[in-house]
């Protein structure tokens, strides 16, 4: 599946999870774009929320119980959760307007300084690239995400590894050297 194109809409929620979790260890854990990923998913304390939200309204009442999901569980159990959203937010700028009101919501759920967003998707675009630049794919999902985080969890992770902020530069290298014809190989590979 490309990329940069949804799925069909009628996509089953196995067949999300299926196709999020492949993306997760072949682009995220095997090309180590995030150093922190493979610890929790091979203790599988990453939960996969399949949201049926079709408009903003949903999305983020789904939002809100993955927040509280989140911050209820026990972080043995569950330490990070995907939130993930096939059937809506398949426009760029929509999704990123949508950012704004997820934010506000863990601010007024008090949950500031306790859980944050990180942000995925099939179109995702770093301010200042052209869409098609290879550096945006570090954050392409096959689906619109939103993956809650523990700051806690940060914290213990990034004072694990040492060279925590040059991630973001290693990774840009990683794709600038693998290209698009490698990226395209990559994840077509069985894993």
């Amino acid at each position: 599946m490309p990329s940069s194109s949804l799925p069909s809409p009628t996509t089953d929620a196995a067949t999300v999870i299926a196709n999020t979790r492949r993306w997760l260890t072949r682009a995220v854990i095997g090309l180590n774009l995030c150093p922190f990923a493979k610890a929790v998913h091979v203790r599988e304390q990453i939960r996969y929320a399949v949201s049926e939200a079709r408009d903003l309204e949903g999305v983020l009442s789904d939002l809100e119980a993955e927040l509280k999901r989140l911050g209820a569980a026990d972080p043995e159990r569950i330490d990070t959760t995907l939130v993930i959203f096939p059937h809506t937010l398949a426009d760029f700028v929509d999704f990123n307007d949508c950012l704004f009101f997820a934010e506000r919501l863990v601010a007024q759920m008090g949950l500031e300084g306790v859980l944050q967003i990180a942000s995925f998707h099939p179109r995702y675009q770093f301010q200042g690239s052209e869409p098609d630049d290879i550096e945006n794919y570090s954050n392409r999902a096959p689906y619109p995400t939103l993956h809650l985080l523990r700051e806690a969890s940060l914290t213990r992770a990034v004072e694990a590894f040492p060279d925590a902020a040059e991630i973001y530069e290693r990774n840009m290298d990683t794709l600038r050297r693998l290209g698009h014809d490698g990226w395209r190989k990559w994840m077509s590979e069985k894993s």
